[in-house]
């Protein structure tokens, strides 16, 4: 990501008893919240660590790891089945691992049920600061406020193309949503069994994505509380406009991302493109291999004038509450995240666009890659994330909030209701949550 970031802004929650939100330059004195970080000794003897993730060919990071050091074994557990439920449950039991992959929008809820240790007293970690791109450093650490978790990966948006469709069928590439919509009522004229893309109603991260592209502010935080504006006219145009291409059928509403039907349709060339973010390219090159050559990534299409991308996930790995040995695990978990063989491997086996200044300058993702016609693609996702809005911030209780979008956004593409709908419920939802938790919200424009 781009050193164009170091202008970030974003507002940080640090929910737990009460709620603290610092800016993201802020220093850890600002913080009346700052819980004393924890002892950083190393273990006697032999440590194994559990690191449970998301990602594909994470094992193999992890042999190479163990192989180097055979005094920390690290044992590997992808939960990408139920990534929220497997660390919910294993907080309840008392039963967490030494480090989990979490994302940045799950962060401040997660925080809030007292997950995660400090490991500023772990020098290693501590001092991984400037290695990182400094907002994702931000997110990770609440602002200053300690050392929680690492930054691992980012997500700036694009557009998958398959532009062997767009050439059959004399239609441009779409530069703008408008020009978005055109096309995909061509396409679909000329072959209905054609649409230009799907709408997942079951993925509030990607629908969150959109609306980061908008200016669309979901939260700000002044005057000692929150001020909640998923329900805004820059949401609101983002619903509309998704809607109009669900009611006209010109997008479909059964597949989830990166299900096997969803790769199904692509293979049997029932849609065009896919907008998705820099970690996705592995997915469309391992799951549809006889399409290389027929893919290429191009901008995301934008709002007329704004010029905006938007990013969708991206996670840090977290020093998880309860683990045994935080030296160890502070040293895997950097080697991890800023070693460049590690981001190497990450990157090529998971797709991973890395979150450490080093990792960015990885040849891998300054290369042609085969799969996409020998293109550049990840210059594609450089200049995506220097266009990213990073005023943006997600709520401390963001979890219950993507339920109830999603659940709305359900019910919407069900023909039960309109996705402006889902913005009322979200909207909703997270005023509910916040003041059940005796979070101070109010309603904001």
């Amino acid at each position: 990501m781009s050193s164009t970031i170091t202008r970030t802004r974003l507002v940080i929650a640090a929910a737990a008893a009460g709620v603290v939100v610092l800016a993201g330059c802020s220093s850890s004195d600002s913080s009346s919240d700052n819980a004393s970080a924890a002892s950083c000794e190393p273990s006697k003897g032999k440590v194994t660590l559990q690191y449970w993730n998301t990602v594909n060919g994470m094992d193999k990071v992890v042999d190479l790891w163990n192989k180097e050091h055979p005094d920390i074994q690290v044992e590997t557990k992808n939960i990408s089945n139920d990534q929220y439920g497997a660390i919910g449950n294993a907080l309840k039991a008392d039963k967490a691992p030494d480090l989990a992959q979490v994302g940045y929008d799950q962060l401040p809820t997660l925080r809030s049920q007292d997950a995660f240790v400090d490991a500023t007293a772990c020098k290693t970690a501590a001092d991984a600061e400037s290695k990182f791109v400094p907002w994702t450093w931000s997110q990770a650490s609440f602002g200053g406020t300690g050392v929680f978790a690492l930054p691992q990966d980012t997500g700036p948006m694009a557009l998958y193309v398959r532009t062997d469709i767009f050439k059959k069928y004399d239609v441009p590439i779409p530069t703008t949503w408008d020009e978005y919509a055109t096309a995909a009522e061509k396409l679909h004229k000329a072959n209905p069994k054609l649409t230009i893309t799907f709408f997942d109603p079951n993925n509030a991260e990607w629908f969150n994505g959109l609306l980061w592209q908008n200016n669309a502010q979901m939260y700000s935080y002044s005057d000692d509380k929150w001020h909640v504006t998923v329900e805004s006219d820059q949401s609101k145009q983002v619903a509309d406009y998704w809607q109009k291409l669900i009611d006209d059928k010109l997008v479909r509403t059964d597949l989830a991302n990166g299900s096997t039907q969803m790769f199904a349709a692509y293979q049997n060339d029932q849609m065009a493109t896919q907008v998705g973010a820099a970690w996705g390219y592995s997915g469309i090159r391992d799951n549809l291999p006889d399409q290389a050559g027929k893919w290429s990534i191009v901008p995301m299409p934008t709002w007329g004038a704004n010029g905006n991308s938007g990013d969708w996930g991206g996670s840090t790995v977290a020093f998880m509450k309860g683990g045994k040995h935080l030296y160890e695990a502070a040293e895997f978990n950097t080697w991890l995240n800023t070693d460049p063989e590690a981001l190497a491997m990450s990157n090529e086996l998971g797709g991973l666009y890395p979150a450490s200044n080093d990792g960015l300058k990885l040849p891998a993702l300054s290369k042609g890659v085969p799969y996409y016609n020998n293109e550049k693609i990840f210059d594609v996702f450089a200049e995506s994330s220097k266009k990213i809005d990073t005023d943006f911030a997600w709520g401390p209780t963001q979890k219950t909030v993507n339920l109830a979008l999603q659940d709305a956004m359900a019910k919407a593409a069900g023909g039960d209701g309109k996705l402006t709908d889902a913005l009322a419920a979200a909207q909703s939802s997270a005023l509910k949550s916040m003041q059940d938790l005796a979070i101070p919200a109010t309603a904001g424009k």
